[in-house]
């Protein structure tokens, strides 16, 4: 069996943890420390992510989405599939050198979406983004830890607490849609999301598309503007 080749590696701001980007034949895989995080093979939840949401939005062709995590950038092609000339996508990403690897490496396992003129690049903490942006986007898709309480970095844990529920709400205009991937269900987050009035769904996916028995859960709330004070 081929071994593993490390790419590159860097340090995930405002942590110890060291993300690397390793390859074994034609498979690309990133990593928090020993952990897999995401891999080019497996990525039929993060391309439903973004469909799950369109789909649930009225008109999805002129959208101004926000996508927080590039990863190897399935769910931002996926995105860019369903916004047409007029949409606009913006992905925030945390740590640099992910975003070099799909300016590099990684870029064609997901169609080289960076090159694509509709999309912005935020370098930096989705959090805040979402926290300055006023109602800005039609969807709001969080794929940036394996669920809301398998984080990657502490400081995430903020988004998935009320308080950053409340700023996701304020984020997006009415009738907007905001998704979260999580690679296991969790309660306790689905009533949080509710509570900061969003009309919530949970849908479990199979993570590579139509294959396998792998299942990631992902979190549809559509923003309701008669929520409860």
């Amino acid at each position: 069996m081929l071994a593993w080749e490390l790419l590159g590696s860097g340090l995930v701001p405002g942590s110890t943890h060291i993300m690397s980007l390793l390859r074994r034949g034609d498979e690309l895989v990133i990593r928090v420390d020993d952990r897999e995080l995401m891999g080019s093979r497996v990525h039929g939840s993060e391309d439903a992510l973004a469909d799950l949401a369109c789909d649930r939005l009225r008109d999805c062709t002129a959208a101004r989405v926000l996508v927080g995590g590039l990863g190897m950038g399935f769910t931002l092609a996926a995105a860019l599939r369903r916004v047409g000339s007029a949409g606009q996508v913006v992905v925030a990403e945390l740590v640099p050198v992910v975003v070099d690897w799909n300016r590099g490496v990684v870029g064609a396992v997901a169609g080289h979406p960076l090159e694509d003129p509709r999309v912005g690049v935020h370098e930096g903490d989705v959090g805040a983004l979402i926290r300055k942006s006023g109602q800005a986007w039609d969807v709001v898709l969080l794929d940036v830890d394996n669920g809301p309480t398998a984080l990657t970095r502490a400081d995430n844990a903020g988004l998935y607490g009320r308080q950053g529920l409340d700023a996701l709400h304020a984020a997006l205009r009415p009738g907007g849609v905001a998704a979260v991937w999580s690679a296991a269900p969790d309660v306790s987050f689905t009533r949080r999301f509710e509570q900061a009035g969003f009309e919530v769904d949970v849908v479990e996916v199979r993570a590579r598309g139509k294959k396998g028995g792998r299942r990631h859960t992902i979190w549809l709330g559509k923003r309701r503007d008669d929520r409860p004070r």
